[in-house]
């Protein structure tokens, strides 16, 4: 799934391309392409100009000339590419937003683009929402991230100290903190020598703010390097894969010696998914 280094990387990419732009067309071509709760259909946003592309932790939004935002989360293996209106449709393409006034490469070609909302498993959706202060509903029971400037250190350390819950399940918590998914979390707790399954109110205030500070450290370093992809499901709006994969520490790197003292990383379940952690490192 897409976390926040994913996320931001494709935000910034839209940016790059549609603020500015006026949405001439739009359609869906998939029955859940457009979440369920939605306040109209996709076709409502037609005529209305992009003022800018937001996130919060794994959510994006289309800021517009209009009392509501368009909303994107990529869920499973959503992507948003920015092509030319011309090229060939992909077999998965779930939804379309026309530009009626953007070019693709203004210095190359005069063709008109569209963002194309691509999804082979159909978790991810798009949604038509009421904002409060300029967040949309769907975001608005979603924590701060930590590159937010409301992002509260002292508070989020306070809180998470007082929970009874693993230490991996509270940052994956996203109305805790935000935007940290199963990579991440994993690459964290190596950076700051935690086991992952360490109960939250057993650490210090010092080991769990080191372990929020290596969290952002480290989708820092992602966003730098485009995020991270294993398969075809991730993608810039180029269509590009990010390659954060390369610089992994413990994540699907089970049996692998750990780059730090050559202990063979291991894998555990975990809440319904995998743990990957050192087991040296991180008694």
């Amino acid at each position: 799934m897409p976390e926040l280094p994913e996320v931001e990387t494709v935000r910034a990419g839209l940016e790059r391309y549609v603020v500015g732009a006026k949405i001439s067309a739009a359609q869906t071509f998939h029955p859940r392409a457009l979440k369920t709760t939605s306040i109209a259909t996709l076709k409502s946003v037609i005529g209305a100009k992009i003022i800018a592309v937001n996130r919060r932790g794994k959510f994006l939004w289309f800021e517009l000339d209009r009392e509501f935002a368009l909303v994107a989360h990529l869920g499973m293996s959503g992507q948003l590419l920015v092509q030319p209106i011309t090229s060939p449709k992909h077999l998965h393409l779930r939804a379309n937003l026309v530009l009626g006034n953007s070019l693709i490469s203004p210095k190359k070609s005069r063709e008109k683009i569209e963002i194309r909302f691509i999804d082979q498993r159909t978790f991810g959706w798009l949604s038509v929402e009421e904002q409060s202060n300029g967040i949309p509903t769907s975001v608005a029971h979603i924590a701060y991230d930590p590159f937010e400037q409301e992002f509260d250190l002292k508070a989020v350390i306070s809180d998470l100290k007082r929970r009874k819950s693993a230490i991996k399940s509270a940052i994956l918590n996203q109305g805790i903190i935000s935007g940290i998914g199963n990579i991440y979390a994993d690459e964290a707790l190596w950076r700051a020598r935690l086991h992952p399954e360490i109960i939250c109110e057993d650490l210090t205030e010092d080991e769990i703010k080191k372990v929020v500070l290596s969290a952002k450290a480290v989708m820092k370093s992602a966003i730098k390097a485009g995020g991270t992809s294993f398969d075809e499901q991730y993608k810039n709006v180029n269509g590009e894969s990010g390659y954060f994969s390369r610089s992994l520490s413990v994540y699907g790197r089970e049996g692998e010696p750990c780059s730090r003292c050559a202990t063979l990383v291991r894998r555990i379940a975990f809440a319904n998914r995998s743990s990957h952690f050192c087991p040296r490192c991180q008694r």
